[in-house]
């Protein structure tokens, strides 16, 4: 109940008396204000029934208005947040900063060689080398396409192999 109900139905439990004969609300308030208190009774009293009665037709504007504006507007859908690491490019170049190696989660066993790397877009990441070996070292430029390492935490980055300056994988004669 909104705070003039609330007001409405404590000033009227102040005036009115139950009558206990005619179970109706009887006015307390002196006899030569009898109209003015008659009004604010009656107001009262519908109030007092039911709280939110007084305040239906407004309710009820309010609704209508509401519905139109939903209905004009269309649903509502939230704009979901770019969860690529390049803010929807394909690509990003970047320079080496600190080569690493990373322990992949519970039921795997191995060591992750990976690099951590400032992209173009000035953001610092962890990307993961793929194939077997490489010869990278600090300020090597690489480039890197979205792809997370699925066994390894915080990876979502791969470093392309044969573009700059991580060449392919290369060729062996034993297996």
């Amino acid at each position: 109940m909104n705070v003039l109900a609330k007001s409405i139905a404590s000033f009227t439990r102040s005036c009115l008396t139950r009558s206990i004969e005619a179970q109706r609300l009887a006015p307390v308030a002196p006899s030569y204000i009898d109209g003015f208190a008659g009004s604010i009774l009656s107001a009262a009293k519908k109030c007092l029934q039911n709280p939110i009665q007084g305040l239906q037709p407004a309710r009820l504007a309010n609704d209508m208005s509401r519905l139109i504006r939903m209905h004009r507007l269309g649903p509502l859908m939230k704009k979901r947040k770019c969860t690529n690491p390049f803010n929807g490019q394909p690509f990003a170049k970047g320079v080496v900063i600190k080569c690493v190696t990373k322990k992949p989660k519970k039921p795997n066993s191995a060591n992750r060689k990976c690099v951590i790397v400032r992209l173009s877009t000035g953001r610092e990441m962890t990307a993961y080398v793929p194939g077997i070996g490489h010869n990278l070292q600090e300020h090597n430029i690489v480039l890197c396409r979205v792809g997370r390492c699925k066994d390894v935490p915080g990876v979502k980055i791969k470093c392309v192999r044969g573009k700059y300056d991580l060449p392919h994988v290369a060729k062996r004669t034993t297996a």
